[in-house]
């Protein structure tokens, strides 16, 4: 489809729902202004004509808030009824130990250029403690109480939030035998069907998770921001029926990839779960907007999906500017109408 084409289709799509999808508030722990994503009983609804509209808990970084009570507030103020998980609320309801390094600072230390004394030793002390650490964690999870898991899913699933897949941060080429298998495990605890991680470049290694998948009978869907291309996951898909794909779409496009809806067909059957934004292109500057503003043609993938009977969520994942006044939870709200209105037009 033509970009003009696909412009053209957006300005009228966002015209006939531009009160909608601004009209969308908050009052206390429900939403209002989504009527038709909000079933009875007070339970959130939204996969809309075969297509699950999902977010993953990310989405909620700036909310004080992790726990994961919070968090499941969050996901149902925004209408929400399927969720990609990120590691922390349900591994913190389980009791893992609390990491006590500052990352962000370790992360800026690691970028000095030039660094002084005082910045050696403080670093070096850093990845010292980050190393203790990943030792400590490593143990818990060897015994890690998976039960708690269980309990985790068990409270979702009474207020009508199912978890698709769990991003823990267990399967990076650092991650030993035991942490590997422990995200698989508290994965099919919570209910997922599969687990995601950022495609981590390492041949051997997407081949080693593939094996491990296959094991607990489970999927692993691999991340990608813009480096993505059209073969980018082709080693990882070929090694193993295990090895999926969690396409990031908005990145997809921001990377200057032409083939959008393309790739979706050909490679639906390896798509566990893929990642909705709306970024601008690659000769537009990349920007992540408001949905409905980008270059990324967002009614057109959901339509496809639909029209297709495609199985995989579409997983909204909040990384534009929060406007001022608003918060996530609102925004993520935001963009769930705007993907209804598009499945039902």
């Amino acid at each position: 489809m033509k970009n003009s084409k696909n412009a053209q289709s957006r300005r009228k799509f966002i015209s006939k729902t531009a009160v909608l999808a601004t009209g969308v508030v908050l009052g206390g722990p429900k939403l209002f202004g989504a009527p038709a994503i909000i079933t009875s009983y007070n339970k959130p609804f939204s996969k809309v004509n075969g297509v699950q509209i999902g977010c993953i808990t990310y989405s909620f970084r700036d909310m004080e808030d992790q726990s994961a009570e919070a968090t499941l507030q969050y996901v149902l103020d925004s209408g929400i009824s399927a969720i990609e998980l990120m590691g922390g609320p349900a591994e913190s309801f389980a009791g893992m130990p609390t990491n006590p390094v500052d990352r962000r600072t370790m992360r800026s230390l690691s970028r000095v250029v030039n660094p002084n004394e005082d910045q050696k030793k403080e670093l070096a002390d850093l990845k010292a403690q980050s190393a203790s650490f990943a030792k400590q964690l490593t143990k818990w999870r060897a015994n890690a109480p998976f039960e708690k898991f269980s309990d985790f899913k068990k409270m979702y699933a009474d207020k009508g939030v199912k978890i698709y897949a769990f991003k823990p941060n267990a399967f990076g080429k650092e991650s030993s035998d035991i942490d590997i298998n422990y995200g698989f495990k508290a994965a099919k605890a919570l209910g997922a069907s599969h687990v995601t991680v950022e495609l981590p470049g390492d041949d051997e290694h997407t081949l080693k998770l593939g094996q491990m998948a296959a094991k607990h009978n489970m999927k692993i869907a691999y991340h990608g921001h813009t480096q993505q291309t059209p073969t980018w996951w082709d080693t990882a898909l070929k090694q193993s029926p295990s090895n999926m794909m969690n396409i990031d779409i908005g990145h997809y496009v921001a990377a200057g990839n032409t083939d959008t809806l393309d790739i979706l067909k050909r490679k639906n059957e390896r798509i566990s779960s893929m990642h909705l934004k709306d970024r601008k292109n690659k000769v537009n500057g990349q920007e992540n907007m408001v949905f409905g503003k980008g270059d990324t043609p967002v009614v057109e993938i959901l339509q496809l999906m639909r029209d297709n009977k495609y199985k995989f969520p579409a997983t909204v994942e909040l990384e534009y500017k929060i406007p001022e006044g608003s918060t996530s939870v609102q925004e993520v709200a935001k963009c769930v109408e705007y993907c209804k209105k598009a499945l039902e037009s």
